[in-house]
């Protein structure tokens, strides 16, 4: 039973024999000794027996009289043996025998326990297994030790199967030690208070341990006082244990809640509780579940002055606070610190005050439950009477739906229900022809909460009440007459043949039942066990099983646990996790792992651990062409001016990342490199006070809360430099420091932090600015890191019988493994874990099958995958495999997931004890012979590399990447190889970005022309042959609302190729080749060219054929004049067009319009010409008139600032793959602001390019001169911009719209 922190579940512990000997207090010796052999024959019973010598008292182990064993009349599951042990023992072991010379034995069973004879509690192993293994033989004698030892007087067994040639056959034995307690009873209105004696000091420990048994679900089980009336109290609310502090016991509130554990506290059985404080910390156990509480400051150094049990008293014993809720119910060994209270309460102690009846025995609740535990389970009755039903009972469930009693009206033809619908109670009256009555009554009835129903049916009403204080009742318009014996079914129906007149359309009632009544009179539920009144099949009789499938909670990272009666769900939304238990992370573990999955730049969630403790991080991830930085901004990442201050001597800053510690660490841990910038801009302010003197500043940074450093970007830990200083360039060679020159002047200290272990800087401290004269600004950059040294640890395994080993993989409850893997072989094992009976493997079973192979102890299971292509292509593949309570799953790159689902109730713990094998097995057979990669189990990567290099056979890494991710690079991008990865190669693509697919585009207006030049020096490499080649491929997309506009202009002499839109918003492709003296032209079929859209035209001549398309329409297909062909190409023109004296007057009239609009993705055969011009400073470039760089191609709307917004955790499709990142966008605020100043830039530059140019030509000279002069005549102007120092780490990977 878990315990829950603030909301979090806290993990159980397994307990150990050790930790019950002392918490029970089982006697010092070895309690394993024989229990059953000297009882007398008064101490057993059975349901059945065959005969008089096959009677309960002949099963003891070992033992021949009578027939050798106890054999019940019939062979069912409804059979049972009772031993009744005298008074209450602690049992430790059960022991299992055949009936003697018979084929009679048990093969399973299931034991249960009681201290009274009656309200059985059934045993279940620490896996929720009710059975138990029997025998294979009627000689031999099995024996199952208890897990932890159990207190009860009765014991019973109860055959599940057994011989299938043979019959139910038995001897035991039970081995345990006597057990001796100290009970006291409380009966709603009593205490017992324990006021201590006065201490010298404080104690750093203290603790008090007991049992209860409650006969309700709520009460005060004990409150603590201590000094400053501060108090903690231990309530039972609803069945489970909540602990509050108490800042005042005469608060009218509950107070603070600490926490929240255990579940169903209330089934009358005896439950474990241990408080003890530790100094701030307060251990809470409840039976085998503990968890560790940190107390609120104000009790880290507190003392308890009084104890009361049962009630929460004030210090003067006037009343007792919560009066209403006291404990109803037995508490037993009552221990506070090594004091046993009970005990002297018995001897009438001073310090223990009785109030009220206590008394010192426990008194047991005579109701018999029933448990509906299965579909097909129903109880059938007479009714008694005739005239009315009027039925009474209580009930406990966890599903929402099923029918609780039924009965037929046999005269009209119709029938009476009383059932659960969507956690409330219904009543349904309907006759042959139609519904006469429907009733609904209270709520939540499927909170595994004991509730009262009452159902009165008479002749003109019918009425039902749920918890005595809701109901409804409805007047019947006609009579309706009831049959003498009329049968009543509770739960459900027989089969159909045996009872025709009983229907259920509801579904079968899956809970308990107890203190059931028809017409004022008890139904005796053990002469129902006894086949004496009524008929059943399929119940637990003098039981109620019920069981809490989510306490513990089984789900995951904060997953919210909802339960039916046969099975639990995990709700993963907005958890960031997903699985059957909330098991597996939804994202990626670092920006590296996202970019090869192809996302570009954006905002992406990160889990650094996968399925670990340490949740998702929202980061910023930069896919460069060659890097994928992770980027994490904190609070202030502008430049931040200091002013002098003589009342403040000293300026500090601190920097909040909004992430958890452990995140930063997962962050720089697993990157290969990460960096921060730090600059300080100062006049008149020194910065470290180099070379001798005490440093005015300093930053802190680093693990946990940092270290102070003294040393400034750009130089080496401890060194007390500046870059400067490092570089010998600092304006006073005398000072390591541009700043430490104490000039009065503006100047700077600026460099990145490249130290992993001194990041992240987390606060600075300015200390030279209390002077008058002082100014100084300084700005700390994002923390930004790049590499994933986890996503590309990797080992080549060249033999099959090598292997690498690793410690046992540890995952009881929860596994999930996932790694890469790239083969030619067509078999091999991945990795292999061996228990005693338990075993994972995970294996290459042909070319197209990957088989997840497992044993829990259910008996093994196989899930497997095959893909439709061979996965032995020498390529990369990803395997992810998980296996929790639910179901075992496997998954192979982006194929369906395969799952298997588990038993309801079998076997849970996962055991191994072997060493982990990777890539083979510990046989050396089926070795696998190729690459793995990224091997994580349960999040944690192993070492592959580091293995690899101390083991023969095995090699570490693994190269050759761009068969697998070549794919990536689009747009005639070239994949290039590196040891840990790959990269695109753009500068054949008309695109840039980190896979070669960002459009270069740019804003034309008329008067702007881009002309690139193809003479020497410009070498484009491959371009000669291109344009010798019989042919030329032309691309570019546009965006316009003008027409007529020029595109694209090749021109040699005395001919060309044009591509524009003409007045009729067609594109039109001209070819003057021949001299000139024929221009053949063609007009594209699609018009409406014009619209604001993005276009893409791709136009290819081969030989005398052309080619065209539009967007992805129809390729149209021209023929050109046979043998023309186009001189080597001399100019490339984008836009307007200078030179059109040769060319006729209407082209000639197009040619000088220019372009308006947007032009993207320019290219001519291998040139890329607005590339060129906007990427890269070539001379070959010329460009007149205004060029805006912009992103104007983006495809998402006709706006081309637009933007999307970033998703936040709830926002995650169900659909989506468990890898697909929830973020994949620029931040929303910083788009917009992009668009805004984006146009504003346009605007501004429509108006004022003309002056400016004219200003910039005949004024350059003049302006720098005059800007230098102002700077050494006013050094006290802060010469620096926010802007500009953002730019400097600017996270962008689209560059700012600029003019050229």
């Amino acid at each position: 039973m878990g315990f829950a922190v603030d909301g979090g579940y806290t993990e159980e512990y397994p307990s150990s024999a050790a930790y019950f000997e002392r918490y029970f207090e089982v006697c010092n010796q070895v309690c394993d000794s024989p229990l059953v052999a000297a009882l007398p024959s008064s101490s057993f019973r059975s349901s059945s027996q065959l005969s008089p010598s096959h009677g309960p008292v002949y099963a003891k182990v070992n033992r021949r009289e009578g027939a050798g064993g106890w054999s019940p009349l019939v062979s069912d599951s409804y059979q049972w043996l009772d031993v009744d042990l005298g008074k209450r023992t602690s049992i430790s072991a059960v022991a299992t025998q055949g009936r003697y010379g018979s084929s009679d034995w048990l093969t399973a069973y299931l034991l249960m326990f009681s201290d009274t004879g009656h309200n059985w509690r059934q045993h279940r192993q620490e896996d929720s297994l009710g059975a138990l293994p029997g025998n294979t033989n009627a000689d031999s004698v099995v024996q199952y030790k208890l897990e932890q030892p159990v207190i009860a007087r009765f014991l019973r067994l109860i055959p599940l199967d057994w011989n299938p040639t043979g019959r139910i056959g038995l001897r035991l034995e039970v081995y345990g030690c006597p057990y001796t307690s100290d009970v006291a009873r409380f009966d709603g209105g009593s205490a017992l208070v324990y006021k201590l004696a006065a201490r010298p000091s404080s104690a750093d420990t203290e603790s008090v341990a007991f049992k209860f048994k409650s006969l309700q679900n709520s009460g005060t089980l004990l409150h603590a006082e201590g000094r400053g009336e501060h108090g903690l109290t231990l309530v039972l609310e609803k069945g489970r244990l909540l602990l509050y502090h108490r800042p005042a016991v005469s608060s009218l509130s509950a107070g603070q809640l600490l926490a929240s554990g255990g579940s169903l506290l209330d089934d009358e059985h005896w439950h474990y509780v241990r408080l003890e404080r530790v100094k701030n910390r307060l251990n809470v156990t409840v039976d085998s579940s503990t968890q560790t509480v940190h107390l609120p400051v104000e009790l880290s150094h507190w003392d308890i002055h009084q104890l009361s049990v049962g009630s929460a008293q004030t210090p003067g014993l006037q009343r007792p606070v919560l009066s209403n809720r006291n404990l109803s119910g037995c508490l037993e060994n009552l221990i506070y610190n090594n004091l046993n209270l009970i005990e002297l309460a018995k001897k009438n102690n001073q310090q223990v005050h009785m109030l009220g009846n206590v008394t010192f025995s426990c008194s047991e609740s005579t109701s018999v439950a029933v448990t509906f535990s299965d579909p097909l389970s129903f109880l059938s009755l007479s009714l008694p009477g005739s005239g009315q039903v009027a039925v009474e009972m209580q009930m406990r469930t966890w599903n929402r739906a099923g029918l609780l009693v039924t009965f037929a009206l046999s005269e009209l033809g119709g029938a009476v229900w009383l059932y659960v619908s969507e956690a409330r109670l219904k009543l349904l009256v309907r006759t042959q022809q139609r519904s006469l009555v429907e009733l609904s009554a209270g709520s939540g009835l499927s909170d595994g909460q004991w509730h009262s129903l009452v159902l009165t049916l008479n002749l003109d009403s019918v009425s039902i009440y749920v918890d005595q204080n809701t109901g409804a009742t409805a007047a019947l318009t006609a009579p309706l007459s009831l049959r003498t014996n009329e049968q009543l079914y509770f739960g459900g129906c027989p089969s159909e043949d045996s009872a025709p007149e009983c229907s259920n359309p509801f579904g079968a009632f899956q809970g308990c039942a107890r203190l059931l009544s028809v017409n004022d009179q008890p139904v005796d539920l053990i002469k129902v066990q006894q086949r004496l009144l009524g008929n059943y099949s399929h119940l637990q009789i003098d039981m109620c099983g019920i069981i809490d499938r989510c306490s513990p909670s089984l789900c995951e990272h904060g997953s919210v646990c909802t339960q039916s009666w046969n099975s639990f769900h995990c709700n993963c939304s907005d958890s960031g996790y997903t699985g059957a238990t909330c098991h597996s992370s939804s994202f990626e573990q670092s920006c590296e792992a996202y970019k090869h999955r192809g996302n570009t730049t954006g905002h992406y969630y990160i889990d650094l651990d996968g399925s670990g403790p340490v949740g998702p991080l929202l980061v910023f991830c930069n896919m460069t062409d060659d890097r994928a930085w992770m980027v994490v901004q904190h609070n202030n990442t502008e430049l931040t001016r200091v002013s002098p201050s003589p009342w403040e001597p000293q300026h500090s800053a601190h920097f909040d990342y909004g992430a958890e510690e452990e995140q930063l660490m997962g962050v720089i841990n697993q990157s290969e490199h990460c960096e921060q910038e730090l600059s300080y801009y100062c006049r008149k302010s020194r910065l470290l006070n180099t070379p001798d003197g005490s440093p005015f500043s300093w930053w802190v940074g680093g693990p946990g809360a940092g270290q102070e450093q003294l040393f400034w970007g750009g130089a080496a830990p401890g060194s007390r430099q500046c870059s400067c200083g490092l570089h010998q360039t600092c304006l006073d060679p005398s000072h390591y420091c541009n700043c430490d020159a104490d000039r009065d002047h503006w100047t700077n200290d600026s460099g990145v932090l490249t130290q992993k272990d001194t990041l992240p800087v987390r606060s600075l401290l300015i200390g030279d600015v209390q002077r008058a004269e002082s100014e100084a600004a300084y700005m700390v950059g994002p923390l930004r890191c790049h590499g994933d040294q986890n996503f590309w640890n990797a080992a080549y395994f060249d033999k099959e019988t090598s292997y690498l080993h690793f410690p046992t993989f540890h995952g009881e409850l929860n596994a999930d493994i996932s790694f890469f893997f790239k083969t030619t072989a067509a078999s091999g094992v991945f990795l292999e874990n061996l228990g005693i009976k338990d075993f994972i493997r995970i294996e290459l079973r042909s070319p197209s099958e990957v088989v997840f192979s497992l044993d829990v102890g259910n008996g093994p299971l196989e899930v497997l995958v095959s893909t439709a292509t061979p996965l032995n292509d020498d390529r990369w593949h990803r395997v992810r495999a998980e296996r929790n309570v639910k179901e075992a799953s496997l998954r192979v790159d982006l194929h369906p997931q395969s799952t298997h689902r588990a038993p309801a109730d079998g076997h849970l713990h996962l055991q191994l004890n072997s060493q982990l094998f990777i890539g083979g097995t510990a046989s050396r057979q089926k070795g696998f012979l190729g690459c793995l990669r990224a091997l994580q189990l349960n999040g944690e990567t192993l070492d592959l590399e580091q293995r690899a290099r101390m083991t023969p056979g095995v090699r570490a890494g693994c190269p050759g990447h761009c068969s697998t991710y070549g794919t990536l690079c689009k747009n005639q991008g070239q994949c290039v190889e590196r040891d840990r990865g790959f990269y695109c190669q753009c500068s054949a693509s008309a695109f840039t970005g980190a896979f070669c697919h960002q459009e270069v585009s740019a804003i034309f207006q008329p008067s702007t022309s881009l002309l690139f030049s193809l003479s020497d020096p410009f070498d484009w490499g491959s371009e000669s042959e291109e344009q010798n080649s019989p042919g030329e491929n032309m691309s570019l997309s546009f965006r316009t609302s003008h027409s007529p506009n020029m595109l694209l202009y090749v021109a040699s002499y005395r001919q060309h190729i044009a591509l524009l839109i003409n007045k009729q918003e067609e594109l039109e492709v001209r070819y003057a080749l021949d001299g000139g003296r024929d221009t053949q032209l063609w007009r594209s079929s699609g018009a409406g060219l014009c619209d604001g859209r993005l276009h893409r035209v791709s136009v290819n001549r081969t030989m005398d054929t052309l080619f065209i398309q539009i967007d992805q329409g129809h390729t149209e297909i021209f023929n050109l004049t046979p043998g023309a062909e186009l001189s080597s190409a001399e100019t490339i023109v984008l836009g307007r067009v200078h030179d059109v004296e040769d060319l006729d007057p209407e082209f000639a009239a197009v040619a000088s319009r220019g372009f308006s609009g947007c032009l993207s993705a320019v290219r001519f055969n291998s040139i890329t010409p607005l590339k060129a011009a906007l990427m890269t400073s070539d001379p070959a470039v010329t460009v007149s008139g205004p060029l805006v760089h912009s992103n104007c191609a983006s495809a998402s709307s006709a706006n081309p600032y637009a933007a999307e917004t970033t998703h936040s955790l709830s926002d995650q499709p169900s659909s989506v793959d468990p890898g697909q990142p929830l973020v994949n966008t620029i931040r929303s605020d910083s788009a917009l602001i992009g668009g805004v100043i984006a146009v504003v830039i346009f605007i501004a530059v429509a108006a004022l390019v003309v002056m400016a140019r004219f200003v910039c030509s005949r004024k350059e000279t003049y302006r720098t001169q005059q800007v230098k002069s102002s700077q050494s005549e006013d050094g006290h102007e802060f010469p620096f911009s926010s802007s500009q120092a953002d730019s400097q780490t600017a996270p962008n990977e689209n560059p700012n719209e600029y003019f050229i």
